[in-house]
């Protein structure tokens, strides 16, 4: 395929006003003259997804990135959920530059453009992240998977689609979450179907839960797992979606329920497991850990709706997995590429 355009965007300078709060000057001792206290100010600033890619906060473009870390000069704020502001207390005056502390970004999300602000000057700094999705649909989440992903054990057959809507929306500012699922298919199945399915959806992430069925397959059952073909599918799956300039998150097989599972079923997704873990590293993508999500909850067997498929609180409980892979920054996020202390743009 053909890569896919990106966009330049020229590096911003921005001039900012800011509220002063300086104070007084401190005690002094007989015969020497006070010492002027340095006036400080706080900066609002707001972190936000450019999706065009101009360094410019344009109409339309309503999603913000929480959770950033800014730093203008020595004072430090983080962007809040929903709004991506961030006040910036302690600011002294004069040009401070702006930076991120890239270690707080969510992965994937990068700085564009170098930025300075003179203080005190107008009242907001416009911090731009992009995301390296080409022209692909911005904010589109698309579940990849099997009868899980499909929904079923769900009241209404939407699984985790509309719940980790919901999470993003509030959070992001903006998201849409679909899903792709095929109700009994292996991993082999699904990496044969990576590239029609991306060309249907044009997705910006892809949610990868792959690998459930595999344990029923005779060329796995009775096996170990690392002589099933699981993560080669699972490695075609992510080179495909990422040739596509697609973002992939990869999750962990969950558990079956404990009370049905057949003997050593759980067992063989554990070291599969550990191989889909390695993989996420190697191919340095965000990496879902569902399995250890289930089986942090006391009564594990209660999130089933029989011995495969969440219920409605399972669902919910994978909708959390997913929102805490996309959204924790990359200091906590396995696999999602290299840790950096401060980012300049």
């Amino acid at each position: 395929m053909p890569p896919k355009p990106l966009f330049w965007a020229p590096p911003l300078a921005l001039a900012l006003s800011l509220s002063g709060c300086g104070g007084g000057g401190g005690p002094t001792s007989p015969g020497t003259a006070p010492t002027p206290s340095v006036p400080t100010y706080s900066v609002m600033a707001t972190v936000f997804y450019d999706q065009n890619r101009n360094g410019q906060l344009d109409a339309g473009e309503n999603t913000r990135v929480p959770g950033v870390d800014v730093v203008i000069g020595p004072g430090t704020g983080k962007s809040a959920p929903g709004t991506g502001q961030a006040v910036v207390s302690g600011v002294t005056e004069g040009a401070q530059s702006v930076a991120l502390r890239t270690d707080s970004l969510p992965a994937y999300f990068q700085p564009e453009s170098q930025l300075s602000v003179q203080v005190p000057a107008a009242s907001e700094v416009r911090i731009p992240l992009t995301l390296p999705i080409g022209d692909n649909h911005a904010n589109l989440y698309l579940g990849f998977g099997d009868s899980i992903t499909y929904g079923d054990g769900s009241t209404d057959r939407q699984g985790y689609v509309i719940k980790l809507q919901n999470l993003l929306g509030a959070h992001f500012g903006r998201a849409e979450v679909r899903s792709w699922g095929r109700p009994g298919t292996v991993s082999v199945e699904g990496a044969r179907k990576t590239r029609e399915t991306l060309r249907w959806y044009d997705p910006a992430y892809v949610l990868i839960l792959y690998g459930t069925n595999d344990w029923h397959d005779q060329q796995c059952q009775g096996k170990p797992a690392s002589s099933c073909y699981t993560i080669e599918a699972l490695r075609d799956m992510i080179e495909d979606i990422k040739d596509w300039d697609s973002l992939p998150v990869l999750a962990t097989i969950p558990p079956v329920n404990p009370t049905k599972a057949p003997e050593g079923r759980n067992r063989w997704y554990d070291d599969m497991n550990v191989m889909i873990k390695a993989l996420a590293q190697q191919q340095q993508v965000v990496l879902c850990d569902m399995n250890a999500e289930f089986k942090a909850q006391p009564n594990m067997a209660a999130l089933y709706s029989d011995d495969v498929h969440p219920n409605d609180a399972g669902y919910q409980l994978m909708a959390q997995a997913w929102f805490k892979a996309i959204t924790r920054g990359r200091a906590q996020a396995a696999g999602a590429g290299p840790r950096f202390g401060f980012s300049l743009f």
